[in-house]
C-alpha cells in the first residue's frame, strides 16, 4: 500500500517525520484530508488539530497556523508552532487560557485581537490533549 510522507515543521524543529495512511489539516477555509497520490494543493492552516494514521493508530498535533504544501506524495506542514498531544503541558494552556480570559473581561486598554489569539491557542490546546 502507498504511504504519505508527513512532516510537520516548525522554525525550530521537526515535530514529526512519518509515513502516514492519510492526515487531515485544519486550513483556513475547513478541514481538508491528504491520502497518498494528492493532486498538489497549497493552503493556508488555521489554528487547530492536524490529525494523521499512522499503523493504523491516529494522533493528534496542535498547530498554531502556517502552510500545508501536498506534492509528490509529501505533506509538508510550516507551522509557527506545533506540539504533538503527548507533549501539551495541560496545566500550562489551561493557565494561558485563564489569563486570556481575564485580559479580555477587563476594562483596560487590551489588544482583543492578540488576546482572542491566545485564548484560541489555549483553547485548541486543551482540546487536542482531550482527543489522546
Amino acid at each position: 500500500m502507498s504511504m504519505l510522507q508527513l512532516e510537520v515543521v516548525t522554525p525550530d524543529k521537526t515535530v514529526v517525520s512519518a509515513q502516514v495512511d492519510m492526515a487531515v489539516c485544519p486550513g483556513v477555509m475547513g478541514e481538508f484530508g491528504v491520502l497518498p497520490h494528492h493532486v498538489s494543493l497549497l493552503s493556508a492552516l488555521k489554528i487547530g488539530n492536524l490529525r494523521y494514521t499512522e499503523g493504523g493508530k491516529q494522533h493528534n498535533v496542535f498547530i498554531s497556523g502556517g502552510f500545508a504544501d501536498v506534492n509528490n506524495k509529501v505533506l509538508t506542514v510550516l507551522a509557527e508552532s506545533a506540539e504533538l498531544a503527548e507533549d501539551i503541558d495541560t496545566a500550562r494552556a489551561q493557565a494561558a487560557k485563564e489569563r486570556a480570559e481575564k485580559r479580555l473581561a477587563s476594562q483596560a486598554d487590551v489588544d482583543h485581537a492578540r488576546a482572542e489569539a491566545a485564548l484560541q491557542r489555549a483553547v485548541e490546546r486543551l482540546h487536542v490533549v482531550q482527543l489522546r
